[in-house]
């Protein structure tokens, strides 16, 4: 309890923000590669892609369903896309060589948000990308009830951003065990595999296996559609400004849980959606600063 206490202290006082020299161009500010999408289901990359912007990715771009690409060139005007092989209106296997062909420029991919029925496509990224992923949603879905599945991918920089029912998916534990004991999972599961574990709820924890930390910032007023996208984006982000996961982890989970906190003056519990948390991002780091 007094080590828990110690990195708690620690994690309040030593939130990571990334800071740009006078000369740098969006070259040298990261570059997100958001990869999901699907019928119904475009909003998730849009947030995703929008946060990983707002927390100061130099270059953002969405990899979805050609069929689907239209849609992303008039919702998104600061993020490129491009149009992927797909089935079913979800990205399919074929897509992945139009990925390696863009895996030299970027610095992080992020996995899963709103991709639907694409798991094939998922775990070849997985097994065979050597480039820092931020997995979420249906990311984490496609290695439900095969977390072994992990110990085959090639990238050393994985953050995983499960909510108590996705981690439940992934373990085959139930969601009133991770309630009891979702310190002790969250630390077990962060070590055996090796990576970097965000879950999401009252009190998010961060683990990495060696550090396990509490978030302090939030309110239930982020209970609502597309939070969790908006997280994945933020990480994303800042992983992509080189912060390590662990901190790109940690830092995301306060700013999120921060940026709805201001929000909420304004917006009120009711009233809160997930893009108001993108809105007042500035405003949470400014805060920070």
């Amino acid at each position: 309890m007094q080590l828990l206490v110690q990195l708690l202290k620690k994690y309040k006082m030593g939130v990571c923000l990334p800071k740009r020299k006078r000369d740098c161009h969006k070259g040298d500010c990261g570059y997100v590669l958001v990869l999901g999408g699907s019928s119904g289901l475009t909003g998730a990359v849009c947030l995703c892609a929008s946060a990983a912007l707002r927390s100061g990715a130099g270059l953002v771009r969405v990899g979805v369903p050609k069929s689907l690409n239209h849609i992303f060139e008039i919702k998104l005007t600061e993020v490129m896309s491009i149009p992927l092989a797909e089935k079913d209106g979800c990205l399919s296997v074929e897509a992945f060589g139009a990925i390696t062909s863009l895996l030299n420029k970027i610095d992080v991919i992020a996995l899963g948000c709103g991709a639907g029925a694409a798991k094939g496509l998922v775990l070849k990224i997985i097994e065979e990308v050597n480039k820092p992923l931020v997995i979420d949603a249906d990311g984490i879905n496609a290695l439900a009830g095969n977390p072994d599945f992990l110990n085959r991918r090639r990238s050393q920089e994985v953050v995983l951003t499960p909510h108590l029912g996705e981690f439940s998916r992934l373990t085959g534990a139930s969601v009133d065990t991770i309630k009891k004991k979702r310190k002790a999972l969250v630390k077990d599961f962060a070590f055996r595999y090796n990576l970097t574990l965000v879950l999401k709820g009252n009190r998010s924890l961060v683990g990495s296996g060696k550090k396990l930390v509490e978030n302090s910032t939030g309110n239930s007023a982020m209970a609502t559609a597309g939070t969790g996208d908006v997280l994945t984006g933020i990480i994303a982000g800042l992983l992509a400004q080189g912060l390590s996961p662990f901190d790109a982890a940690r830092t995301g989970v306060y700013l999120h849980g921060l940026s709805a906190d201001i929000a909420v003056k304004d917006k009120t519990q009711n009233c809160l959606i997930a893009s108001d948390i993108i809105e007042y991002l500035p405003k949470a780091m400014k805060k920070i600063k």
